[in-house]
């Protein structure tokens, strides 16, 4: 990862903010720019220089990942040696202007920022510089969510092989979680979903106590972290012999799908992917029942920018990796959802989930 690049285009982008500084404490942001993996760091970024924030728990592990730094290892919470940082040295480095991720920031937390600061520098709410970098994935990155996205879809053996009627979501669930565990992930990238019968027209319905039933659909949304990166994933199956309505909604969310993947190219809205998707729906008469964006970029969060959806405005550009996921919830009957992960290109895209998406059915 080139930590340093990272920083020094975060800093060519300070002066047209009118911004002298950036204070970052957001724990996505801080990995993406300097590699620290820790919960408890700062990073204030001037245009000469780069300062990174942690207290004596991470003085080891900050040595070892932070990288383009400067380390500065705190008796005190990483936001307070950063304030007390700049109160002793804005001045003589120019910054009239500190941004903050105010998203990020709690009312006391920039409370007590401010009243560290000397009176002549001001806190000013910056853009989402960040995060609008991050949306741009470079290969190493792109490498790392494709290794990601191939270790969750092999959970879904582990969800065909648990998922009989009378078992638990819950047992479902735990089956997949401790298979991602095996294949090496770090963890969950959200907490699994198997929703079955009636309740798989909850959009997010957590794996509950509910047994499976003997007849109906179960969504099972899924993914795993792994090197720091997100996966997402969702297959529907049937349990029992699906009818004609049945195999007519998941045939209508199937080919949603498909439209809006064949949609998704560079120059072209983030809305306009979403309306291909809604439009078949809308056309078999199950638009009323697509509740939900049609997609979402995935990196180191599981939700980043962009968002599919009615009205989005965001041009879609190469290296760009979104989820696209129609689905239809019918209240009382039930829902079906699928979701694959791709990387847009400069003509298409490339779809990073292998599995197939045919109605499976137990």
């Amino acid at each position: 990862m080139d930590y340093q690049g990272r920083q020094r285009r975060l800093q060519s982008q300070l002066a047209p903010q009118r911004l002298d500084g950036l204070l970052i404490i957001h724990p996505p942001n801080i990995r993406y720019l300097c590699g620290f993996t820790g919960s408890a760091g700062a990073i204030v970024v001037t245009e000469s220089k780069s300062l990174f924030f942690t207290d004596g728990r991470y003085k080891e592990q900050a040595g070892v990942e932070v990288k383009g730094a400067r380390i500065v290892v705190a008796r005190k919470s990483p936001l307070a040696a950063a304030g007390e940082w700049l109160a002793e040295n804005a001045k003589k480095l120019g910054v009239k202007t500190l941004g903050i991720e105010a998203e990020h920031l709690s009312v006391a937390d920039r409370s007590r920022l401010a009243m560290a600061l000397s009176s002549g520098l001001r806190l000013r709410s910056a853009p989402p510089l960040i995060e609008q970098a991050r949306m741009i994935k470079d290969g190493d990155e792109i490498d790392r969510l494709r290794a990601a996205v191939l270790v969750g879809a092999s959970l879904f053996d582990a969800v065909l092989k648990a998922m009989r009627p009378g078992v638990k979501e819950a047992e479902v669930a735990a089956k997949v979680e401790y298979a991602a565990r095996r294949a090496g992930a770090e963890g969950m990238s959200f907490d699994t979903i198997i929703a079955s019968g009636p309740r798989s027209a909850l959009p997010h319905g957590r794996a509950s106590e509910a047994a499976i039933p003997a007849n109906g659909f179960v969504v099972c949304d899924f993914g795993v972290i792994l090197a720091g990166y997100c996966s997402d994933m969702t297959r529907t199956v049937r349990v029992g012999r699906p009818g004609p309505e049945a195999r007519r909604i998941y045939a209508a969310v199937r080919d949603a799908q498909q439209a809006a993947v064949e949609t998704v190219r560079a120059g072209i809205s983030a809305g306009a992917v979403d309306r291909s998707a809604r439009k078949i729906l809308q056309n078999r008469h199950l638009g009323k029942y697509f509740t939900h964006s049609t997609g979402h970029g995935v990196g180191l969060e599981i939700h980043e920018a962009p968002r599919l959806a009615a009205g989005q405005e965001d041009v879609l550009q190469p290296g760009m990796v979104i989820t696209i996921e129609p689905g239809a919830y019918i209240p009382g009957v039930g829902g079906v959802r699928i979701e694959d992960m791709v990387v847009v290109t400069e003509h298409g895209c490339q779809v990073l989930t292998p599995t197939e998406k045919e109605l499976i059915t137990i």
